[in-house]
């Protein structure tokens, strides 16, 4: 323990005048229990300081072979070990000078212990949801319908919300959300995709029923379609339908969907192209709007992110490419694409990079990082900065 004197003593060795200092002197000594491994310092942000003030949960999401992530109630962040050069030291009950009263007699010495230090500590910085796992991990087994046997009998996985939550690395909002992007729904209390002939099997049985009715696309009854429909397939399977096409609302106490065209429009052209390499542009114009229901209008502008126009060949073709099958981590999906193809305007690009923005970044940003650009007959194209194998 040290005495007053040998404080006084320190101070006038090491040159510093105690009317410039505070009168409380800490004194530190290492506790029994100290060393460095003991402990983790996380830096957070002053909204992750209030919700674990509030007492709500951060949890560290990832397996074994993944990067880890922190979550709150609905962001998520990276977490990167940050150096420091200054040994951080943990003392318990230890008070800043702002908490020392400045009046403190001149003799008031603080023994302290310190309980474990530290050179470094977890940086958090806000990140993309890994959502692109959710649905793989839906897809390995796809809802068939109520008679399908394949139902019964597959090895495949099915999950719960608290399953989901274990294993994406996301917060429990941004998975929520991405369910509902994905039309995902809770079957006997699992989440399930519909496999995708099923999904066009259930809608064209609601677009003829609206049809043969000569109902408004923008007002069809839930109860009529249930009660026709029922006997066809489960109502939950017709309702959850009606909501991925849909917008629900009420009027005069009924339930009724406006339908959304674009929509439908787009999952009748991926009916229609996914089991052709490429098809002819025009011809695929003409049959796609044959195929959508009367009254709907067929546009390019609805394909953005699912299929991809090829202009530079005679004739023009058009081939499906889906964003959700492009890989998640940013220079690996632009290697993707200019594999695809060697340059791309940025009207052509946007659609398959623009989930890869961070918070505050743009498509330009992106652009900018990951391709060079150069002109091309007037016109701006972007091609890789690395060779592409």
């Amino acid at each position: 323990m040290r005495s007053r004197a040998e404080v006084d003593a320190t101070l006038q060795t090491a040159k510093l005048n105690p009317a410039e200092l505070l009168p409380a002197v800490h004194c530190l000594s290492f506790g029994p229990q100290a060393g460095a491994g003991e402990c983790c310092l996380l830096q957070l942000e002053p909204g992750l300081c209030a919700e674990l003030e509030a007492g709500r949960s951060l949890v560290i999401r990832g397996e074994k072979d993944e990067q880890a992530v922190l979550c709150s109630k609905d962001k998520t962040y990276d977490m990167k070990i940050a150096d420091t050069s200054n040994m951080l030291l943990f003392i318990p009950g230890c008070k800043t000078p702002e908490q020392l009263n400045a009046d403190q007699g001149s003799c008031n010495i603080i023994h302290s212990q310190i309980a474990g230090f530290s050179n470094n500590y977890w940086e958090l910085r806000r990140c993309r949801p890994k959502l692109k796992k959710l649905r793989k991990l839906l897809m390995e087994d796809p809802y068939e319908g109520p008679d399908s046997q394949k139902d019964q009998t597959s090895a495949f996985s099915k999950y719960t919300t608290e399953d989901l939550l274990s294993l994406i690395q996301a917060s429990e909002e941004e998975i929520l959300h991405q369910l509902q992007v994905i039309d995902a729904c809770k079957i006997e209390g699992y989440w399930r995709i519909l496999e995708f002939d099923y999904e066009m099997k259930l809608l064209n049985h609601v677009t003829q029923l609206i049809d043969s009715e000569s109902w408004s696309l923008n007002k069809v009854p839930l109860r009529t379609c249930l009660e026709e429909l029922g006997s066809l397939e489960p109502t939950e399977m017709i309702e959850h339908i009606l909501l991925s096409y849909g917008r629900k609302y009420i009027d005069d106490g009924e339930v009724y969907f406006e339908m959304h065209e674009d929509k439908i429009c787009r999952a009748i052209a991926q009916m229609l192209l996914q089991n052709a390499v490429k098809f002819n542009l025009s011809e695929f114009q003409e049959v796609w709007q044959q195929s959508v229901p009367e009254g709907m209008t067929t546009r390019l502008d609805q394909l953005k992110g699912l299929a991809l126009v090829d202009k530079s060949s005679r004739p023009e073709t058009i081939f499906l490419l889906k964003v959700e099958d492009l890989p998640e981590d940013n220079q690996e999906r632009f290697n993707s694409l200019f594999s695809i193809r060697e340059k791309w305007t940025e009207v052509d690009i946007t659609p398959y990079i623009q989930d890869l923005c961070a918070e505050k970044q743009t498509v330009g940003a992106l652009l900018t990082k990951y391709a060079r650009s150069s002109m091309q007959n007037g016109v701006k194209v972007y091609n890789s900065r690395r060779p592409i194998s």
